[in-house]
């Protein structure tokens, strides 16, 4: 006489559920639908959407590819369009069934100039005011990022945020990001009245990493590394690419900010070049300017290094841990 079968998971509280169907592509927890009456809307409530296009294309059957296509190792622009719409249109889907809140969102794609689908996407998440994470992760090649909306700076709730391949120019003054507090840039196309106007309006931002090695940062006005760091009052975690210093007017860096970092613990010099005039310069800023800092981390240009009498008349005494790569 076998046991009965007993539907455990069914039985789940909804959170758990969500939860569990948080941890499967989008598509899969999508399946899921067609389970039982009970699990018909499940996949439509859960708070964590991520579309990335190559795992989209893997999961679609697309169509065969062509004699020349497979001699090339490379599907048509035609065919990559297409698969492109198929992702757009099924994100366009899902937005629309999607019932609650949406706490976390995810686009990792390629874009070919202007993508006005994303910009309705962005809308649509303004529009319900609940996501607390976006990561907008844009392949645009050599090309300038795609312009991101204003919409984008309506989500009021974010706590962090995650931009590669965008451009951000914004004339028109824009809501303050009152909760965040971890912010990425990488691969950015913006000037810098822009970005010292989104760093300012983060009064809490704790995390930020400035990506700028492949990023095009435009120099705007007589404003100077000073101005960034006074934008940065609580900051705790800081990841910068020593080519930041250029997209200001350095002329001569201060020894000391009139401001201290007070909070900060973490930072890492990226791309670091002591053969750049400024350098060292703003190394010994940086380090001067935090007195509780604990981990220092150099990721060296090229394997640049200099030897321990070359670094000048600063010392790393006080820094917890040190860590060059």
């Amino acid at each position: 006489m076998g046991y009965p079968k007993v539907d455990v998971i069914s039985k789940l509280p909804s959170g758990i559920i969500e939860a569990i169907l948080c941890l499967l592509p989008i598509q899969e927890a999508a399946r899921t639908s067609i389970l039982s009456k009970e699990w018909r809307y499940h996949w439509t409530k859960i708070p964590k959407l991520v579309f990335i296009e190559n795992r989209f294309q893997e999961w679609t059957d697309g169509p065969v590819l062509s004699a020349v296509e497979q001699y090339l190792n490379k599907p048509s622009e035609r065919k990559d369009m297409a698969k492109r719409c198929k992702l757009l249109y099924a994100i366009y889907q899902v937005l629309l069934m999607h019932e609650g809140p949406i706490h976390e969102f995810t686009l990792d794609m390629e874009v070919d100039g202007s993508c006005v689908e994303i910009d309705h996407i962005l809308h649509h998440l303004s529009k319900k005011n609940t996501l607390k994470i976006l990561k907008l992760d844009l392949d645009a090649g050599i090309d300038e990022g795609h312009r991101l909306p204003i919409s984008l700076f309506s989500l009021q709730h974010l706590t962090s945020l995650y931009l590669h391949g965008c451009a951000l120019y914004q004339e028109r003054s824009f809501n303050e990001f009152g909760c965040l507090t971890t912010l990425h840039l990488g691969s950015v196309w913006t000037d810098v009245k822009t970005l010292l106007r989104l760093l300012s309006s983060c009064p809490l931002l704790k995390r930020l990493t400035l990506d700028c090695e492949c990023s095009v940062i435009f120099r705007s006005g007589d404003t100077t590394i000073v101005d960034l760091f006074k934008c940065l009052p609580l900051i705790e975690y800081l990841n910068v690419v020593l080519f930041i210093v250029e997209c200001f007017a350095p002329k001569r860096l201060p020894k000391e900010l009139p401001t201290a970092l007070v909070h900060l613990k973490y930072l890492c010099v990226d791309s670091l070049c002591f053969m750049h005039i400024y350098a060292l310069p703003f190394l010994a800023l940086l380090i001067r300017s935090s007195p509780k800092l604990e981990k220092l981390k150099l990721v060296m240009y090229n394997g640049d290094w200099l030897d321990e009498d070359d670094l000048g008349s600063f010392t790393l005494d006080y820094v917890g841990a040190f860590e060059r790569i």
